[in-house]
């Protein structure tokens, strides 16, 4: 085993993975914590630093020698590592998290959208290594995106590039963290499918309110609302990925996320909405599938980004 790893970060709305992953991609040892975004900014930022100095502890019980640490951030993220603007996760709006870590780790550092790490993880180790470009479409507690063009990461002029999220698929519909109204992230995240089911008229389970995945499960036993729930975020996303299709004409689309696991019960929906609003030569061509790495993939591509800048590859 290569002996030389980075500290790789998934840091999204709910959920803050971590991993010890090698030059060649390999996890080593990962652990989670959830996200507390409702603490002050001090709180939050401190306990994110404990979290990557046990990852650093193991590292040392391993033998292995640490060159960096990688961070995947849910929100826009600027090339020097600045988290700009983060609807899911606004406690980090407009704060210098690379050099943050920088300071703290007293090791080299790299932040960038959580999107991107998964593209980047998907087309160097996983189901992007089909395609030359592609969207990697991550659904979870929000909708981002990752773009790989001509196998580059397009991060745009400032790294606001890829935010399918906050297309507007209602002129005036849903409010939204960004601040606007009517984005996708709206009805096609996890918390947009358990609006679409409350307003659809879905109860609850023994007195619970049903978060996503529960819907989901109602849904394969042949629920008719939750099913309808999960029709209408299809139908939103083959909306904004008609759009996408007919500005970029890529070769793949790949869902990636934790709610990735239902997209059997995206896909006819979402399939029947891309059909009617694509081009039919973008529409043909372009591929549908779910990511190959899995929960690893923000980690595993953010430590191989990070590898590539300290020339270590």
């Amino acid at each position: 085993m290569n002996k030389t790893v980075v500290i790789g970060i998934d840091l999204g709305g709910t959920n803050c993975r971590g991993a010890l992953v090698t030059q060649n991609g390999q996890v080593c040892a990962q652990c989670s914590i959830q996200t507390d975004s409702a603490a002050d900014l001090a709180s939050f930022l401190e306990r994110l630093t404990t979290f990557c100095g046990e990852l650093r502890s193991t590292a040392a019980e391993q033998g292995l020698s640490i060159a960096g640490v990688a961070c995947g951030a849910a929100g826009i993220v600027d090339p020097s590592g600045k988290v700009r603007s983060a609807p899911n996760l606004q406690i980090l709006n407009n704060f210098e998290l690379q050099g943050h870590l920088q300071r703290k780790l007293n090791l080299p550092a790299l932040v960038i959208n959580d999107a991107n790490a998964i593209a980047w993880g998907e087309a160097r180790y996983g189901r992007g290594q089909d395609f030359d470009s592609f969207l990697t479409l991550t659904l979870g507690t929000g909708v981002g995106g990752g773009l790989i063009l001509q196998r580059r990461l397009w991060q745009g002029a400032f790294g606001g590039a890829g935010e399918i999220g906050h297309l507007a698929v209602e002129a005036k519909g849903r409010p939204c963290g960004c601040g606007s109204h009517g984005c996708l992230e709206q009805y096609a995240s996890g918390p947009g499918i358990q609006q679409n089911f409350q307003e659809l008229g879905g109860g609850t389970e023994g007195g619970e309110t049903l978060d996503s995945i529960g819907i989901a499960r109602l849904a394969r036993r042949g629920d008719p609302v939750a099913q309808s729930a999960f029709d209408l975020a299809g139908r939103y996303l083959g909306q904004g990925i008609a759009g996408v299709a007919n500005l970029l004409n890529l070769e793949g689309i790949l869902f990636a996320g934790g709610l990735s696991g239902c997209f059997d019960l995206l896909q006819p929906s979402l399939e029947q909405e891309l059909d009617r609003r694509a081009f039919a030569v973008n529409r043909q061509q372009l591929q549908l599938a779910v990511a190959r790495l899995g929960e690893k993939a923000g980690m595993i591509g953010a430590s191989s980004l990070l590898f590539d800048h300290l020339g270590l590859r």
